[in-house]
């Protein structure tokens, strides 16, 4: 927790500024999405400089992405992955930031707040952002254990430790929020029920049509719909639990766990109870510029009602607001007068959109309407008779979204009966970026608009999307504009005449993945043939670089039996073009040792194979590592006892394990169905089927898999390139997971597969990203970067939308047939073995600079030395 003061109960703290001069105090109540970025528009603005900043956060965390808060059940994000605050920001502008203090009271007449904690806080100017709070129907029984409600992380941590004795879940509210909900419980494992009072799921964002669309679709994925009936009670047994729900049509609905998700109403009680005024329905009234009938105090976000009398609920009018209040604050222009309410999302794997006015309640507006029921596909545009796009909804299918919201006020230069037509549907004409004009806002989320996107290439130079965002905020909200913002970089870099060279590096024009076709079409079988007829006319005949070669290496390794050539990394040419770890079969420490590390498929492992590995480091005198990756690494090895300490491990049944190689390093699991009370399927029997399929597969980068045998993903498998979680009916496949330094959690490609689906998906799903990845490039990078990202890869691995699916398993296949462990051969191979000495004039010669000291029982590297292989290294 950053710069918290403790101060005694009832003090007012009003500091002084340099020389005695007194700093004005910014007091802010709530720490929420929009107070967060209300405070980097302080920060923008320099006002964290001039002034002393104070929050008072209710909650025992800093602000978090609530807009995601479903994905820590649906992909296993931790809280801390949902931090919207980046490190150091508060010590950084020196904010004084109470976890877990809310304001009590407020004391206009003295300008105090009072937090819990009895601590008494001065302000000039205090700006509530206090949000809402979940509206739990007034019905019997709600108080009972088993009953939650949706709003919170610790909500959610909350159902989930219930649902754990648990089999049955209720959500009362079919709208957004109740859908997030109802997917955690299904993600939970949990037979899940919504109730709706409405006739349809999402009353107030999809009309008639579509909420048939979405409940169609909802269905199938095993969730019980409820629609038009209320909650009259919930249902307790002796011991006070929960057991069901009574509802109005006078059935009871069994359920061991309740969810209230029946809309939020405004924090509002600070200011009612210091006497500011608040709607008939709540919220605090302010006016444009956000500000209440005190000059003195603003609100923001869900516990505002703004001039035009709407609450607004979304994250977009919210920032609008906090940069509002900013800029009045700091003495700017400024107007708050109403937002967008478009939305876009993602509920039970749905995809959902509305847009302007999605209803048609203008006079003389046509609805154009396009309907697939068996897909599940529902699209309406709504337009004046002039042609004017008045807003839209869509459902199964929101691609055309980030284009379509930014024209409606205006008459599109394509038809709507075109543009209502989904995606690969046969539109005559596709809408691009250039039919946006420059003040349409693609970013409602930071009121960004197409003319700021241009502006932040052509003025500033950004040439990538996250450039762009640095620089604009745009696509850091909800994300559903980053592909639209893609397309405008693309454009107006085109339109600039800035050539992007995309070519691997300075001896070839071409990319790794036109290399890749290159070789696999002509059945090019060396890099010296590869440079001297493809590369650039500066290259040919030379060297090549320590870019490319690795890079070719690897290709030439992952289509080796395609294309008739020796798949093992040290033969002939092969050997040359490997960079140090994988010219000696093993991973390079700091201080030039190597390290050993066999392959144990699953974390399965015998006793007899682990006394072998402890006699080998004890006979070689090796540190030993249990990783996360459930494996025994071995350090301390030097260069020319390598082939010795294999030649033991071989004999023993152990195989390389590719740490060392861009290969599948590993493939973690839990224990399953077979020891654990929540397993409901064979994680370790997967995860060893798994791994000794793919190992020794050569790939762009590295690859990490997991099989968790039930959804409490014990096995970590959303963090992993191929992740693999059990349900009651198969397996759910999530890819293009990673960890490390920018953590990326995977996404659903499909769901309830048996193994043989799993397993052919899998095949297809690596030999694709194998196929058209970069150089250097993890499955997470890949498929941002892929044109149409997850749902392209979706449509090539899933439903053939190329016709390349039996090519990829053939590639596969042979991979498979052709595997070869690298250290079996390598130890039998004299040839391959006079490559492991330090020095090749002096074979017999140990590396006199490989030195270590003891610690913990075991050794590590002397840590002189390793001061001077850093300074050699750089």
């Amino acid at each position: 927790m950053e710069n918290r003061t403790d101060t005694v109960p009832g003090s007012v703290e009003r500091p002084a500024g340099r020389a005695g001069a007194r700093r004005p105090t910014i007091v802010l109540v709530g720490h929420g999405m929009v107070g967060q970025r209300f405070l980097e528009a302080l920060t923008d603005r320099g006002l964290t400089t001039s002034a002393r900043v104070v929050v008072l956060c209710e909650e025992p965390r800093a602000a978090y992405d609530r807009v995601h808060l479903t994905s820590y059940f649906s992909e296993g994000a931790a809280p801390e992955d949902l931090c919207l605050v980046e490190d150091g920001f508060m010590a950084r502008h020196g904010i004084e930031l109470r976890l877990g203090d809310p304001a009590v009271a407020v004391d206009r007449g003295a300008r105090t707040v009072t937090a819990r904690s009895g601590l008494v806080v001065g302000y000039d100017t205090l700006v509530l952002a206090t949000g809402s709070y979940p509206f739990v129907p007034p019905v019997p029984g709600r108080d009972a254990e088993g009953c939650f409600v949706y709003r919170t992380v610790e909500d959610l941590l909350a159902i989930e430790a219930y649902a754990a004795g648990a089999r049955t879940g209720a959500v009362v509210g079919g709208g957004l929020l109740g859908l997030e909900a109802a997917g955690a419980l299904k993600g939970l494992g949990l037979a899940t029920h919504v109730v709706e009072f409405a006739p349809r799921l999402m009353p107030v964002q999809v009309d008639e049509g579509g909420g048939r669309a979405l409940r169609r679709r909802v269905e199938t994925l095993d969730v019980s719909v409820h629609t038009g009936v209320g909650t009259q009670g919930v249902v307790t047994g002796p011991d006070g639990r929960v057991r069901g729900m009574a509802l109005s049509d006078g059935s009871t609905l069994a359920a061991d766990l309740v969810v209230f998700s029946a809309g939020v109403r405004p924090r509002d009680e600070l200011a009612r109870e210091c006497g500011l005024p608040v709607g008939e329905r709540g919220g605090i009234v302010v006016d444009a510029s956000c500000r209440t009938a005190d000059p003195s105090v603003y609100a923001i976000g869900e516990c505002a009602l703004a001039s035009d009398g709407r609450v607004y609920g979304l994250v977009g009018p919210g920032y609008e607001m906090a940069e509002t209040a900013a800029r009045r604050i700091a003495g700017e222009a400024g107007a708050f007068t109403g937002a967008d309410l478009s939305t876009k999302l993602k509920l039970l794997g749905v995809d959902v959109a509305s847009f302007g006015d999605a209803h048609g309640a203008a006079e003389g507006c046509l609805d154009v309407v396009y309907s697939d029921p068996r897909a599940g596909v529902y699209r309406k545009l709504v337009v004046a008779e002039d042609g004017t796009l008045l807003g839209g909804v869509l459902v199964g299918d929101t691609e055309s979204y980030a284009l379509l919201r930014p024209l409606t006020g205006t008459v599109p230069p394509v038809a709507a009966e075109h543009l209502v037509l989904p995606a690969g549907a046969g539109a005559p004409v596709t809408l691009g970026v250039s039919a946006l004009p420059d003040d349409a806002v693609v970013c409602s989320c930071h009121n960004v608009t197409k003319g700021a996107v241009r502006d932040a290439v052509g003025t500033h130079s950004c040439t990538t999307v996250p450039e762009v965002k640095k620089c604009t905020k745009a696509g850091t909200g909800c994300g559903s504009c980053v592909k639209v913002l893609g397309r405008i970089v693309s454009a107006e870099l085109a339109a600039n005449g800035i050539a992007v060279d995309t070519g691997m590096c300075r001896c070839f024009p071409q990319t790794r993945t036109e290399l890749y076709e290159i070789v696999r079409a002509l059945r090019i079988t060396s890099y010296r043939h590869l440079l001297d007829g493809y590369g650039r006319e500066a290259a040919r005949g030379g060297e090549g670089c320590e870019e490319c070669k690795p890079a070719v290496a690897s290709i030439l390794a992952s289509l080796a039996p395609a294309i008739g050539v020796s798949g093992h990394v040290l033969d002939g040419e092969q050997g040359a073009l490997q960079d140090t770890n994988d010219r000696f079969l093993a991973n390079m420490q700091k201080n030039g040792s190597y390290s050993i590390v066999p392959r144990v498929p699953g974390g399965e492992i015998t006793p007899e194979k682990l006394i072998v590995i402890g006699e080998v480091a004890r006979d070689f005198g090796l540190y030993t590592k249990i990783t996360g990756g459930q494996r025994i690494d071995l350090f301390g090895a030097r260069v020319e006892q390598l082939p010795l300490i294999w030649t033991r491990l071989v004999d023993a049944g152990f195989e390389s394990g590719h740490a060392y190689g861009k290969a599948l390093r590993t493939v973690k699991s839990c224990v399953g169905q077979s020891w654990c009370r929540f397993g409901v399927q064979d994680s370790v029997r997967m995860a060893i089927d798994l791994e000794l399929r793919y190992r020794g597969l050569r790939s762009p980068h590295k690859l990490k898999s997991a099989v968790s045998g039930c959804a409490r993903e014990c096995a970590e498998a959303q963090s992993k390139d191929f992740g693999v979680i059990a349900t009651a009916s198969g397996w759910n496949l999530y890819v293009g997971g990673n960890g490390g330094a920018t953590p990326r959690h995977a996404d659903l490609l499909a769901k309830d597969l048996s193994d043989a689906e799993l397993v052919r998906l899998i095949d297809r799903f690596l030999m694709f990203y194998i196929r058209t990845a970069d150089r250097l490039e993890r499955t997470s990078v890949w498929l941002e970067r892929i044109p149409g990202g997850l749902d392209h890869v979706r449509d090539v691995v899933v439903h053939d939308s190329l016709g390349i699916c039996a090519e990829l398993e053939a590639l596969m296949a042979e991979h498979v047939a052709h595997y070869r462990d690298e250290w079996a051969e390598t130890v039998n191979d004299p040839e391959r073995l006079s490559r492991f000495v330090s020095f090749v004039n002096a074979p017999d010669t140990p590396d006199p600079t490989v030195r270590f000291v003891p610690e913990r029982g075991q050794i590590k590297p002397e840590p002189a030395l390793l001061t001077l292989s850093a300074t050699v290294t750089a």
